[in-house]
């Protein structure tokens, strides 16, 4: 599944928390909005070609992720972080816009994700 974020104006983040006990990262963006991001959501949904593919079509399921923790978040110029993840997977470039769409379409990705899994007989744990 994809999702779409709306043109209108460039989103920017306030606040940008890493919870690594928790396993997971809060950004608070300039419209008000407030996202908690599971980590396994932030690595079954990274926007790297490994797991998107290089076009239309091509994304790839990853399983066996839901202990994946967060060692770092690395700023990436002024428009995205870099998410480094302990199954050492950091490939990923998320933007904030790419973050706020999907901070904005969590729920349904989740699901998704987890209906895909079991279409395909695979499962969560590693």
């Amino acid at each position: 599944m994809t999702f779409e974020v709306p043109k209108v104006r460039q989103v920017w983040p306030l606040e940008i928390r890493l919870k690594s006990q928790e396993k997971a990262l809060e950004i608070d963006f300039d419209d008000g909005s407030k996202f908690r991001f599971p980590a396994e959501l932030l690595r079954v949904e990274s926007p790297s070609a490994e797991v998107q593919g290089h076009g239309p079509g091509q994304k790839t399921l990853v399983t066996g992720r839901r202990h994946v923790g967060i060692m770092a978040v690395e700023p990436v110029g002024n428009y995205a972080i870099r998410i480094k993840f302990d199954d050492l997977h950091d490939t990923g470039i998320y933007t904030w816009r790419y973050l706020y769409g999907l901070g904005k379409h969590a729920d349904e990705l989740f699901a998704a994700y987890l209906r895909a899994l079991e279409e395909r007989g695979l499962k969560r744990e590693p």
